[in-house]
C-alpha cells in the first residue's frame, strides 16, 4: 500500500507517494503555521484506506461562523479536551458516519460540509488505553485509523446538547469554541500529531479573517465570549480560550482514556 510517515509537522515521503495536500474552491491556499508545539509522536498516513489492525474511524472539524473550532471535554477525565469523532460501520459511507457522530455526540444536526480530508492518519493507542478497550470492544486493535471532515455550524448554539440524540452514552461535560492552536494544545499527546495534521489541512479555512465581520469580545488566548441560554447547560469563563459551556445532566460515561 502507498503510503508516507508523518513525523512532528513533517512528511516524509518517496517519489511516488500519492498524499496531497487537499484545495479548496474560492478559499485562499495559504497554510498557515499552528503556534502550537509540535510533538514527538509519530502518525502515519495513506490513501487507500485503513491500514489492517486500526478501527475505522470518522472525525469531524466544526467550525462557526468565526472560524473557531468545536471542542468538548470528556466525563470524568480532567483537561481532555476533544474534537468528535467515533467508529463508522461496515459498508456505511463516511461522510454520513460523521454526520451521524456529531449528532449522537453534541446533538449538531445543522451543519454544512465544506470539505474532507484526502487521506486516512493513523494513531496507535497507549498500553493501558489499548488494553482496556479491546477487552471493552473484544477486538484487538492497535489504534484508530481516521477519515476527517471539515464542517460549518449553521444552527444556533442552543442546538448543541452534550447528551446528544439519546442513542449513546455522553461522553462530553463541557465544551467551548476554541483556536486550532489551542485544539491542539489541549489534546492528549497521543492525538496531538493527528491534530496537527487534521488542522494544516483544513488551514486554508481558518486562515481568513473573520474578526471584523463577526466582532466578538476577546479573552485572554484568544476565545470568543458566548452567552448559553439553554436551560440544559451553563457557562463559565475561563481563560485558556473562550467559554466552557457546561452539562449539567450527568450520565455514565464510556472508560477513562477511551477514544470513541
Amino acid at each position: 500500500m502507498a503510503g508516507c510517515q508523518l513525523v512532528g509537522n513533517s512528511v516524509f515521503n518517496s517519489r511516488n507517494c500519492p498524499c496531497r495536500f487537499v484545495k479548496f474552491s474560492g478559499m485562499p491556499l495559504y497554510y498557515r503555521l499552528l503556534k502550537a508545539p509540535l510533538t514527538n509522536i509519530s502518525a502515519s498516513l495513506t490513501m487507500e484506506g485503513p491500514p489492517d489492525g486500526y478501527r475505522k474511524n470518522v472525525g469531524i472539524c466544526l467550525v462557526n461562523p468565526s472560524k473557531k473550532i468545536f471542542t468538548a471535554s470528556r466525563i470524568y477525565i480532567p483537561n481532555t479536551w476533544q474534537m468528535p469523532q467515533g467508529g463508522a460501520n461496515n459498508g456505511e459511507d463516511l461522510r454520513k458516519a460523521a454526520m451521524r457522530e456529531l449528532r449522537e455526540e453534541t446533538g449538531v444536526t445543522s451543519a454544512e460540509f465544506l470539505a474532507e480530508a484526502p487521506y486516512w492518519l493513523t494513531y496507535d493507542f497507549p498500553i493501558k488505553v489499548k488494553h482496556k478497550l479491546n477487552r471493552r470492544w473484544g477486538t484487538n486493535y492497535k489504534g484508530q485509523a481516521q477519515k476527517w471532515f471539515l464542517f460549518k455550524f449553521t444552527g444556533n448554539e442552543e442546538e448543541i446538547n452534550l447528551l446528544g440524540d439519546g442513542s449513546e452514552k455522553p461522553e462530553f461535560k463541557e465544551w467551548s469554541w476554541r483556536l486550532p492552536e489551542q485544539v491542539v494544545e489541549l489534546a492528549v499527546d497521543f492525538k496531538k500529531p493527528v491534530y496537527e495534521q487534521v488542522l494544516k489541512v483544513f488551514s486554508p479555512y481558518f486562515s481568513s479573517d473573520t474578526d471584523e465581520e463577526h466582532p466578538t469580545k476577546n479573552e485572554p488566548n484568544g476565545g470568543e465570549t458566548h452567552k448559553q441560554t439553554t436551560k440544559r447547560s451553563s457557562t463559565k469563563n475561563k481563560p485558556n480560550g473562550g467559554n466552557i459551556h457546561k452539562q449539567n445532566k450527568r450520565s455514565s460515561t464510556l472508560l477513562q482514556g477511551q477514544v470513541s
